[in-house]
């Protein structure tokens, strides 16, 4: 913000220490926007022998179907050769394929190049992943979501080290710091908010001794960490601004575009308004997230290839989900809003890195960087083997 700077605020990697790398696949085709897609593609994979499964599997130098791996943690998949392999598709599950884009993956080790187990570990229900999506303009975006993140080149930075919501991903000592001054003792999803809130390029986060500053930013960080997690009540625009389909939606659109005028999102001859233009303009990255989501859904796939298997038509649950997703983004554009005009003042009582050195706090003991041992149950490894732990 102009005229608004926090030289010694503490890092946001120092405040949350333990961070991964994102899963890569290696392939496109195990991720898909809905499900059956991956059951059909899983099926036509199985059905090619020889030669023609493996270029099917678009082998590289970290898998191919002769590569023996171990079973992602929670059990999914097999540890069998996959040149061998039969059977029917592991069952999907839903992930984070781009910045507020839901879709699904065949949970399969031997399709993943590099799944990282330690974050697969640590998924649960009380997880929050934390990625960080500098924008083309203007501060950084804290992206949260409670689905495993399979995008880059952010590192991935989960609120807890352990599964049930256990040991904060934080520094050590920092939330009995913030308790002395704050009076009060926050919880570690509190640092989240507070951070999604004020979150300044660097990325570093400044910090407050004032409660009642800290709270009006808790209480912003909040309201976004509900935005993008969509894992309660489902969020609503005002009646009368609610989008609904005006015209129904082709059965394969080609083309996405947005009359401002009108407030009118056109997929073809397919109509959805009111379309607020926060939710058009929503970027991250410099990207719209509208435009990334809709190139996701018509992308054809090269002939010959897993990737060419797709829906035939529009699903209908795929409309469901742009109605969600531009209330979504429409209601988080006036969140960021606000957060900017929270930012726009200096930061009362500020708790410096310098403080925070002084207490003992930082730095950040190197342990708290590496994954916690979270290995309570054994994990099959490659060929049914019992995984060594």
């Amino acid at each position: 913000m102009p005229g608004v700077t926090h030289d010694d605020a503490p890092r946001l990697a120092d405040l949350m220490p333990w961070s991964v790398a994102p899963p890569r696949l290696g392939r496109g085709w195990p991720a898909a926007p809905d499900a059956a897609t991956l059951k059909a593609r899983w099926d036509a994979l199985l059905k090619a022998e020889g030669r023609d499964r493996a270029a099917l599997f678009e082998p590289t130098r970290s898998r191919t179907p002769h590569t023996a791996v171990g079973r992602l943690p929670g059990g999914t998949g097999g540890t069998g050769r996959l040149a061998r392999a039969s059977g029917p598709c592991p069952e999907p599950v839903r992930v984070l394929r781009a910045p507020f884009d839901e879709q699904w993956l065949i949970p399969d080790h031997r399709l993943i190049d590099s799944a990282r187990p330690e974050l697969w570990r640590v998924a649960d229900e009380r997880q929050v992943f934390v990625l960080e999506s500098p924008g083309a303009t203007g501060p950084p975006l804290l992206l949260a979501t409670s689905l495993l993140p399979l995008y880059g080149p952010a590192r991935v930075r989960p609120l807890f080290r352990r599964p049930g919501g256990a040991e904060p991903n934080l520094a050590p000592g920092l939330l009995d710091h913030l308790a002395v001054r704050l009076g009060r003792r926050p919880g570690a999803v509190d640092v989240l908010a507070w951070s999604a809130a004020a979150v300044r390029p660097g990325p570093v986060v400044p910090l407050t001794a004032d409660p009642e500053v800290w709270e009006r930013g808790v209480g912003l960080g909040r309201r976004a960490l509900w935005l993008m997690r969509r894992d309660g009540e489902r969020p609503k625009l005002p009646g009368g601004r609610r989008p609904y389909v005006r015209a129904p939606l082709p059965a394969r659109p080609l083309t996405v575009r947005y009359d401002r005028d009108e407030e009118v999102l056109h997929l073809d001859e397919g109509r959805v308004s009111p379309v607020p233009p926060g939710a058009w303009d929503f970027e991250v990255g410099g990207v719209r997230v509208l435009e990334e989501w809709f190139a996701a859904r018509t992308a054809e796939g090269e002939p010959g290839t897993l990737a060419a298997i797709r829906p035939a038509g529009w699903p209908q649950s795929w409309t469901s989900e742009l109605l969600e997703l531009i209330t979504v983004l429409a209601l988080l554009g006036e969140v960021r809003a606000d957060c900017a005009r929270f930012n726009g003042t200096p930061v009362p009582a500020e708790i410096t890195a310098a403080e925070l050195r002084e207490a003992g706090v930082l730095p950040v003991p190197s342990a708290a960087r590496r994954p916690a041992s979270v290995l309570d149950t054994p994990e099959e490894g490659p060929e049914g083997q019992l995984a060594l732990l």
